[in-house]
């Protein structure tokens, strides 16, 4: 069980028992009012039957003597006189009417009694006192049997009402004991599950603690093969021992990491220092070309004899081929420089793919020739329009046109262009060439910067292995992709993939 865990049980069970006392104090409270609220009721209704009982027993006597009056006398009362006699027979039904309203359900039957005793008895005696001038009207108010049945229901009702009340007293009495007892053992219980709870809390926080402490050491110390372990909480503390394991897992990681980088890094400076080998002989015979040409060319000027105007302007065409070479290397340099910064954007504009193919297509017939191989092309008229960066798009199929040539000899190339019905708005462009080919290892670093597939390929072939890594970044920069398909001794197949637009690209991504 986690940290959290345990301290949320013990502070759930805490509060539990916090709420028990707190629930018992209300309920007592509410039990102690309710019981005196009641035991009030009876001892006030028990006055009020007194009184009642009182006032019935006065009434009664007045009447017996009021009967006797006037059957002897011829006494009369005036109205004022029997409206203050009715008014005393309703007071004390209003009385016995406020003793309904303090009974309870227990003593609700005796009341009823009560009510149909007295209210035939009152009727009489109101009507006693309304005909009291009336001479004909006869009222056997002697008859103590009404009285004596309504005062033997009263005190049946006083004797209920005593006893509920005497009931009431005894309930106070236990739930004050009850909710005493309750109090004190939840307090008790409180003290003890907290002593108990914080002392195994402590005990295990310590020795979780304990084995933490002991593992940062060890990892501290350079140990990152150590991992904490035997922490049994699935929380916190298992959550912190577990990030300490992953912390040091990361830092052997990164360690290992930071190894290969460096031998990495170190690859990459041999390869630079080869690329930069690489680069200065390819700018050395270029500019050997121009220099041997142009003096050669000087010292035919500076001779009386006739000027060779063929052999002349042959020598000078080498010296255009040999600047224009120097031109595209010089172009590819900036070019991958671009790159790296981050500084190459997208020129985009309306072209026709297939003008540009033809005229790449155009530019390696020297090539061509001088490595004696055929060029197959169909008719590109059925592409599409696209609106890209039309002088990458030339670049590209430049270099690779130029690539096929330069590792194809008495072979083929063929260029093959569609639009892939899986996705309308790309098209894809394949030039195949039947020259040396590469295996799987070549292929996967083909396109990287400053690497040819071999480094044999640089000493027959020449080259600085740029050509193929800026197709290829020229294409992500357009939205595309290119792949490579190759068998040594059967030719390569480079494939590009290029959208109309480069937002159709993102669209699709």
């Amino acid at each position: 069980m986690s940290l959290r865990r345990r301290l949320t049980l013990s502070l759930v069970t805490i509060l539990v028992l916090f709420a028990v006392n707190v629930g018992t104090h209300f309920w007592g409270s509410y039990a102690r009012n309710e019981s005196m609220s009641a035991y009030r009721s009876s001892v006030a209704a028990a006055r009020l039957s007194t009184e009642i009982e009182q006032m019935l027993n006065d009434q009664r006597q007045r009447i017996q003597v009021l009967s006797t009056i006037r059957e002897n006398t011829s006494d009369q009362f005036d109205d004022t006189e029997i409206e203050q006699a009715v008014a005393q027979v309703d007071e004390i039904e209003d009385r016995i009417g406020k003793l309904g309203r303090l009974s309870h359900d227990v003593t609700r039957i005796n009341y009823e009694r009560l009510e149909e005793s007295s209210s035939s008895l009152l009727d009489e005696w109101r009507a006693f006192y309304r005909n009291y001038n009336d001479p004909d009207f006869s009222a056997d108010v002697d008859d103590p049997l009404p009285y004596l049945e309504a005062s033997e229901r009263l005190k049946e009702l006083e004797a209920r009402q005593t006893f509920i009340a005497e009931q009431r007293a005894a309930i106070i009495d236990r739930t004050i004991a009850l909710t005493d007892r309750i109090t004190v053992i939840g307090f008790i219980a409180s003290i003890f599950l907290t002593a108990t709870l914080g002392f195994f809390l402590v005990r295990y926080t310590n020795r979780s603690l304990k084995r933490l402490k002991r593992g940062t050491e060890r990892i501290g110390a350079g140990d990152l093969s150590y991992r904490i372990e035997e922490i049994v909480d699935s929380g916190e503390l298992g959550d912190l021992a577990k990030a300490f394991n992953d912390m040091s897992e990361k830092l052997r990681n990164a360690m290992y990491d930071v190894s290969k980088a460096r031998d990495a890094a170190d690859e990459a400076n041999a390869a630079k220092s080869i690329f930069l080998a690489n680069v200065s002989h390819e700018l050395r015979t270029p500019l050997n070309a121009i220099i041997g040409y142009s003096e050669m060319l000087h010292d035919e000027l500076s001779d009386e004899a006739e000027v060779n105007r063929a052999q002349f302007q042959q020598d000078l065409e080498k010296i255009i081929r040999s600047g224009r070479q120097l031109l595209t290397l010089i172009n590819d340099i900036l070019d991958l420089s671009k790159i790296e910064t981050g500084k190459m954007s997208l020129h985009r504009q309306t072209f026709e793919p297939g003008e540009l193919l033809d005229q790449a297509c155009d530019a390696i017939r020297p090539q061509l020739r001088s490595q004696n191989n055929t060029l197959d092309k169909p008719d590109f008229s059925g592409l599409p329009t696209l609106y890209n960066d039309a002088n990458k798009f030339r670049q590209i199929f430049t270099n690779l046109l130029g690539n096929a040539c330069k590792f194809t000899e008495n072979g083929r190339i063929s260029v093959s262009a569609r639009v892939p019905r899986d996705r309308p708005g790309w098209v894809e462009i394949a030039v195949t060439d039947t020259g040396i080919g590469m295996d799987a290892a070549q292929q996967s670093r083909v396109f990287e910067a400053f690497i040819q597939a071999d480094s044999s390929t640089t000493a027959q072939f020449g080259g600085t292995g740029l050509g193929l890594s800026i197709c290829r970044d020229f294409c992500e920069l357009m939205g595309g992709e290119i792949r490579v398909e190759s068998e040594p001794g059967k030719g390569s197949t480079f494939t590009v993939l290029i959208p109309s637009d480069p937002e159709l690209a993102l669209a699709t991504a």
